[in-house]
């Protein structure tokens, strides 16, 4: 690991939430921190670019920027213009206020940073506390967990389009029964779209007010961490199904 890392935070809950605080006070000893975040809340943004609108940047107070954009707008305009000249050795998203697990991956800002991260030639990973409604956060063991994985990034690197999503219990760092590495699950969706009347009249709709259901298989993240162990899954950007393509061979399309 360099003497002195260089490392980019991000997130998509804000720049004033709680984990992105957290995780900046876990990562301080690790050299000089700096944050790029949007201005409000981002959850869901998935891995949106704004292109029709400008975008402003807003110096809080030294090297913490906020941004009236998504998470991949924070990234890729620290990256491609803030500090294009001077390069962080990597990237942190997180710590988010909410799990990110399975098919959750395909929505989630946080996840999206890493990822924007990834593809602009940054060693990234996300960071998120996997914690029910109602539920106090306690955010040590994310901390922990978060200065480990950065330690491990600086000192090893990862390999070219690859990325971790880490998913780290709601619990004290006393009672994590340690670390697995894991595939991507399923989630199961129930109920997912809420219809409501307004005092008008008028229908509504709430998407996402269903239960948090997943499907039971072995080695998942959704199982690690309802094992009180902290997930940590590679996600790789190349998309294509190789297995497919042999398949697909055969197909005429014209």
């Amino acid at each position: 690991m360099k003497a002195m890392a260089r490392i980019l935070l991000c997130n998509d809950d804000g720049i004033d939430s709680e984990g992105l605080k957290a995780l900046y006070a876990a990562l301080a000893p690790l050299g000089e921190l700096i944050v790029v975040a949007p201005d409000r809340e981002q959850s869901a943004a998935g891995h949106s670019l704004s292109l029709h609108r400008p975008l402003r940047i807003n110096e809080l107070e030294h090297n913490w920027f906020s941004v009236d954009g998504t998470p991949t707008d924070c990234v890729n305009l620290a990256l491609n213009g803030l500090f294009k000249s001077e390069r962080p050795d990597m990237l942190v998203s997180g710590i988010n206020r909410g799990g990110n697990l399975g098919d959750d991956i395909t929505y989630s800002g946080t996840v999206a940073a890493a990822m924007e991260a990834t593809l602009l030639g940054l060693p990234a990973v996300a960071i998120s506390l996997a914690h029910a409604d109602g539920e106090t956060l306690d955010f040590e063991l994310a901390k922990k967990v978060a200065r480990a994985a950065a330690r491990e990034v600086l000192s090893r690197g990862l390999e070219p389009g690859v990325l971790l999503n880490i998913n780290v219990p709601n619990i004290p760092p006393q009672k994590c029964r340690g670390e697995k590495v894991t595939r991507q699950g399923k989630r199961v969706y129930e109920e997912a779209v809420v219809e409501k009347i307004d005092p008008r009249g008028r229908e509504y709709y709430w998407i996402g007010g269903g239960s948090l259901l997943w499907k039971d298989e072995p080695d998942t993240d959704f199982e690690a961490v309802s094992n009180h162990q902290v997930s940590i899954t590679p996600l790789r950007l190349d998309l294509t199904d190789y297995d497919a393509m042999k398949g697909l061979e055969s197909w005429r399309f014209h």
